[in-house]
């Protein structure tokens, strides 16, 4: 069911802040275990391979954790979509923030030996099904609060908080690197972008706290049938959206990570530039992107989210081999430039209306499951992209072709998914 009205005023902004805080606390995490993974964790928890294998080796860690995010979008959802968003919404940010500041305390391989990586390895676990739980709610709450309207574009602002998370996580890690020297760095100064995420969370959870239900939802649980199973109907009554929805995801992850995470072990450890390059790319191209994420959702307010979305995966398609080949230029200015284009036309134009295009896919009632579930699922081969990359790297000897050809091909299943998704309620 829909309500055309929604939230205004100071009640709509209070709902935002809230998914907003969440969601950078969310990629803050995110990113910032994808950067230490290129740049810091292979000589610190896996010292004893050499430096491409070390690298494979976090970058593994680094995936393993997408592994748990689906299990944390159903667990979360089930209680998402029976109890309440708020209310799930506070355990998860409570579980995320717990577990990114725990690794900032974490020992090294010279201090633990192999307890070091292990210990790494159950704090990235139950980061990941926290953060399971977290995207999907987050997103409802602004939107089931949203006017009708209004909705791609409120729905679009938390989206922006990817941003701000990839910037404040390589602001923060570029900041340690120059304030420090490099062995200063990699004794402890690594350590200060994780503890800094307890500020977030502190803040996150006092916004959280203070957050009514989003009045849609109270109205489907005062008017619609309690699912007993929300896992199990929303597979029974959507199982080609479920698909779709997967498949559609994919484009956005996997080019999110291969731009970003990858594209710094690329840069550093193939072009053998400073660590600075790209951590300034990124910096600018996550700016760019605050304010890219609610002009897409803007736009998709007009033209509908389904068409920005098809623009964001025809770009990827087209920009696969292209990045590669700005990168392999070595020029410092084309280099952050390619970043700042491929970050904002590619994942961000989807990025930024996919939980209002993948909203209208799902019934009210097992909504959050499944929003949570397709989101995580495809989150698992996201979550993998730099370390499929780094092994295609490997086996194509250090050459970009084989990367560039597994991006593009992961953006034309997307692309195809998008054309056959059909809404179950209003046009997308």
């Amino acid at each position: 069911m829909e309500h055309v009205d929604g939230l205004h005023g100071r009640a709509m902004r209070r709902v935002v802040a809230a998914s907003f805080a969440g969601a950078m606390l969310e990629w803050y995490d995110f990113f910032l275990f994808g950067t230490a993974s290129a740049l810091v964790f292979a000589p610190l928890f896996f010292p004893d391979y050499d430096p491409i294998t070390g690298t494979i080796a976090s970058f593994a860690t680094f995936g393993v954790g997408f592994f748990m995010r689906p299990i944390g979008g159903i667990v979360f959802g089930h209680f998402g979509d029976k109890i309440g968003r708020r209310v799930t919404l506070i355990w998860t940010l409570m579980i995320v923030g717990l577990a990114t500041f725990l690794i900032g305390v974490l020992p090294t391989y010279e201090q633990a030996g192999i307890w070091a990586p292990i210990l790494l390895l159950i704090c990235r676990l139950v980061q990941g099904f926290g953060l399971g739980g977290e995207y999907g709610g987050a997103a409802l709450l602004t939107i089931e609060s949203a006017p009708k309207n209004k909705r791609g574009f409120l729905g679009s602002i938390p989206q922006s908080a990817a941003s701000v998370g990839i910037m404040t996580a390589t602001g923060v890690f570029a900041a340690c690197n120059n304030f420090y020297t490099q062995e200063e760095f990699m004794q402890y100064g690594w350590r200060v972008p994780f503890l800094i995420s307890a500020i977030i969370l502190i803040v996150g959870m006092w916004i959280r706290v203070h957050t009514e239900e989003p009045e849609e939802f109270k109205k489907a649980k005062a008017t619609m049938p309690e699912v007993k199973t929300p896992i199990i109907e929303v597979f029974k009554k959507h199982p080609k959206n479920m698909l779709l929805a997967i498949g559609a995801r994919l484009a956005e992850t996997v080019s999110s990570n291969t731009i970003n995470a990858f594209g710094m072990v690329y840069i550093s450890s193939v072009l053998l530039m400073e660590k600075d390059v790209p951590l300034l790319g990124m910096m600018v191209a996550s700016a760019i992107g605050i304010f890219a994420c609610p002009i897409f959702g803007y736009i998709s307010d007009k033209v509908g989210q389904r068409a920005v979305y098809k623009f964001g995966a025809l770009f990827c398609i087209i920009f696969a081999f292209p990045f590669f080949m700005l990168l392999e230029t070595q020029n410092t200015t084309v280099i952050i430039l390619a970043l700042i284009i491929g970050y904002n036309l590619g994942p961000t134009s989807m990025f930024a209306v996919q939980p209002t295009m993948f909203t209208k896919m799902f019934g009210t009632n097992v909504r959050y499951t499944g929003l949570s579930f397709a989101y995580q699922f495809s989150a698992i081969l996201g979550g993998f992209t730099p370390l499929i990359n780094s092994t295609l790297l490997k086996l194509g000897n250090n050459s970009y072709y084989l990367v560039a050809g597994y991006f593009l091909l992961i953006s034309l299943i997307a692309f195809i998914s998008v054309v056959l998704i059909k809404p179950i309620n209003s046009d997308i």
